[in-house]
């Protein structure tokens, strides 16, 4: 489990060498890693091109298939809402991730998407994994732009 975080905390630190907001992705499938993203709203102009978006664009892909149910995700900040309806529209497994967001979150915190009745799937989500790591690697990015 560390291991994949580790790649998510690569892909967030690339994100930040990049001018992104740190956050880092990647989509497992028996235990091998299928996609690998940081965020690039930035670079693409695009609203939507969060780093689970990404994994999950590159993963349905590569399967032929919206439905990712035998995968895991590991991201380094807790998922946006946008991002959380989004797996649980692809059915992932699982999620783990790093820091949690009291301001944006949208899985343990805001919206708490997959605690709706009209949810289409939960998956196992398991919060708080290297999170000091991945909180310090968010708060550094924002203060240099202060």
């Amino acid at each position: 489990m560390s291991d994949f975080m580790e790649h998510a905390l690569e892909q967030a630190r690339a994100a930040a060498r990049r001018g992104e907001v740190p956050v880092g992705a990647v989509l497992v499938r028996d235990g091998r890693v299928v996609a690998a993203a940081g965020n690039r709203v930035e670079e693409l102009a695009d609203p939507t091109a969060h780093a689970e978006i990404l994994v999950l664009r590159a993963a349905a892909a590569q399967a032929g298939s919206p439905r990712l149910g035998d995968c895991d995700l590991y991201v380094t900040l807790e998922p946006c809402p946008m991002c959380a309806a989004a797996i649980s529209f692809a059915r992932l497994k699982r999620v783990y991730f790093g820091a949690y967001d009291p301001k944006g979150g949208g899985v343990e915190h805001g919206p708490r998407i997959f605690d709706h009745a009209t949810c289409h799937h939960r998956p196992e989500v398991v919060g708080g994994i290297r999170e000091s790591e991945c909180a310090t690697l968010l708060r550094a990015f924002f203060q240099e732009r202060r």
